[in-house]
């Protein structure tokens, strides 16, 4: 019978059936010298970290990203943002692009299931005939519903009021 993996709190399992005294933790030596190698374990951890974030930041420099650093910079002036490091507005923006494409990829996951479902509305009006049609069967077409959808999973409502519909 294999003994079970060590967990981290320095207390080892012994390989027993159920129910005998040999089932109960036993503390190990590991446990006494465990605090100093978790500190250090954490500090290596961070260092590398601190690392990785430090070459990440280097390759912003020459990082141009989909929204133009003028968009960006009026934003963030905007909402009152005062920085002049342009890796760090640059980072921003490279946020701000990854929401809007995480927003569209959603929406476009809603947009193939309303459009696959049964009896869909998107399906039903068109034609069938034509030499066009294969190439209709694989258009997808965004509504404001699949949008409003992929917006509402981020706790965004971008649905009008009753009274305009």
């Amino acid at each position: 019978m294999a003994s079970t993996p060590q967990p981290t709190t320095g207390f080892a399992y012994a390989a027993a059936t159920p129910g005998t005294a040999e089932t109960q933790a036993k503390p190990t030596e590991a446990s006494t010298s465990s605090a100093p190698q978790t500190q250090s374990r954490q500090a290596a951890e961070d260092a590398r970290k601190d690392r990785t974030l430090a070459e990440f930041m280097l390759m912003l420099d020459d990082y141009e990203p989909l929204i133009p650093n003028e968009v960006t910079d009026y934003y963030l002036q905007r909402v009152g943002f005062e920085c002049e490091d342009v890796r760090l507005k640059r980072l921003l923006s490279l946020a701000a692009q990854k929401f809007v494409s995480d927003i569209a990829a959603d929406a476009y996951q809603h947009a193939r299931i309303r459009t696959n479902a049964t009896g869909g509305r998107a399906r039903a009006n068109q034609p069938l005939t034509g030499p066009g049609s294969a190439k209709d069967k694989t258009r997808t077409t965004l509504t404001m519903d699949d949008l409003s959808a992929a917006l509402s999973e981020y706790g965004i409502n971008a649905r009008k009021p009753e009274f305009y519909m």
